[in-house]
């Protein structure tokens, strides 16, 4: 999970303000400082942390706080305001030309970073937006850097303009220009070259493209599994080229936060998309609301929301078949596949009971290696016996235990849990297709107008 060791330690500490039932000053103090040791310990710039605490103290040491009716939230929300304001208020969304006109885009970062996967993933998420999209091949020194441009653009639908390794990247950019102009592109994204550290002639090279080519949004990308790092690049960037957003790589195995926390405060540009995975679909724009309250450990309800939209692809009818099944309590272990499926599309369950808010509450009760051995039981079966669990007597379940590799007690414990939630949403049909039920209301909320995810358990 993504600041799992930031999220840990707030919590800690808030955990210890709602156990009182009044705050004096010397607890907000005390609550504040160590607020200010988590920040530190995630590496957040110092200068930040301490305009960020500073800032809270002087909130929650007033009436405000100190008499209300439950201070301990309030400081709570006090530090989620901040947490806010210190990301940048609201999301911020790269600006296209109006018109026919061609929007330029310069993607620009030091190597490693993920720069050129990230440049395919703004493209897939530009045709969503109904933009056609050009992929400008301007990286001609590292090895295989065009081609990994080219496979994953054509992993998107996104076209790919390249020159070979023998141009410089001022003259392919303006090639593709000519050919973006004749071709009917609106979008044009450079994806230039990065290098192990910033040096004069990676800047040199920039600036060049940006004099010969009317460059209308330079965005950084940086990882922030760099910590700090990732800011002073950032900083740098700016001060020689001058940027205009920054999207954020790896941030789904970043525990601590420090670069997310300290990008905009520092470099005063915001911050644009955050990477939350190797798949070209992982690129989720970023709210500093929503990135707030998963920080704290409050869910992101929405963006669950709309990763369910955008995975969960199902036939309508299909779904309203499916959905008049289950509340017969006749599911089979074809919708058990199923919904492990869509489950993994949006990054397991571990990581949709945090974007609920559930993730530390129920940490302790979610094993992937439990439900990978479930699946295994699942795959195990004949098409058969998943279509009809009826089927399954003493030898079959023998048959099955062997074949995913489990004990026959882990075969019979499973289908029996099986069968009571059939009968479970058979007895109480609201569970999983009423607007008022409990499970139904998750997948109204997760599928949106096509139906929701489906949990047999």
């Amino acid at each position: 999970m993504a600041f799992e060791s930031l999220t840990d330690k707030l919590q800690n500490v808030f955990k210890n303000l709602r156990s009182k039932g009044r705050l004096t000053e010397e607890d907000v103090k005390s609550a504040c400082k160590e607020v200010k040791m988590a920040l530190l310990e995630a590496d957040v710039n110092f200068k930040v942390v301490k305009q960020f605490v500073k800032t809270i103290e002087e909130r929650a040491v007033g009436t405000e706080v100190l008499n209300g009716l439950n201070p301990g939230q309030m400081v709570i929300k006090i530090v989620n305001e901040e947490l806010i304001n210190l990301m940048g208020c609201e999301g911020a969304e790269i600006q296209f030309q109006p018109g026919k006109s061609i929007t330029v885009i310069m993607m620009c970062g030091l190597q490693g970073a993920g720069k050129t996967t990230t440049t395919a993933k703004l493209a897939g998420k530009f045709k969503l937006k109904g933009k056609k999209s050009l992929l400008v091949a301007c990286d001609v020194y590292r090895p295989a850097a065009i081609k990994q441009l080219e496979v994953n653009g054509e992993k998107m639908g996104v076209d790919v303009f390249s020159m070979g390794e023998n141009h410089k990247p001022v003259d392919i950019a303006k090639a593709a220009m000519e050919h973006a102009k004749k071709n009917g592109y609106n979008v044009v994204i450079l994806d230039t070259a990065g290098r192990l550290h910033i040096d004069e002639d990676m800047m040199a090279e920039l600036s060049q493209i940006k004099e010969v080519i009317d460059v209308h949004q330079t965005i950084l990308v940086v990882d922030v599994m760099t910590g700090q790092d990732a800011v002073n690049v950032a900083k740098e960037f700016d001060d020689k080229i001058g940027i205009d957003g920054v999207i954020l790589t790896k941030v789904d195995g970043d525990s601590r936060g420090g670069a997310a926390l300290s990008v905009k405060a520092v470099t005063g540009k915001p911050i644009l998309y955050a990477g939350m995975g190797e798949k070209l679909e992982d690129l989720e724009q970023f709210y500093p609301d929503r990135m707030a309250n998963r920080i704290l450990g409050m869910g992101d309800v929405l963006t669950l929301i709309e990763k369910a939209q955008q995975n969960i692809d199902i036939d309508e009818d299909k779904e309203k078949e499916m959905a008049s099944r289950l509340k017969k309590g006749k599911m089979d272990f074809n919708d058990y596949l199923e919904s492990m499926k869509q489950m993994r599309n949006m990054g397991g369950m571990g990581a949709i009971l945090s974007m609920m808010g559930m993730g530390s509450q129920l940490e302790d009760a979610i094993d992937d290696k439990e439900l990978a051995r479930t699946e295994a039981i699942v795959l195990s079966m004949t098409p058969a016996e998943r279509a009809n669990p009826k089927l399954l007597n003493p030898s079959r379940k023998h048959r099955i235990a062997k074949g995913a590799g489990v004990d026959i007690s882990v075969v019979n414990r499973f289908i029996k849990q099986f069968e009571q939630s059939q009968k479970m949403m058979k007895q109480i049909p609201g569970m999983m297709g009423g607007k008022r039920g409990m499970m139904g209301g998750l997948g109204n909320m997760l599928g949106g107008k096509k139906g929701g995810m489906r949990f047999p358990f």
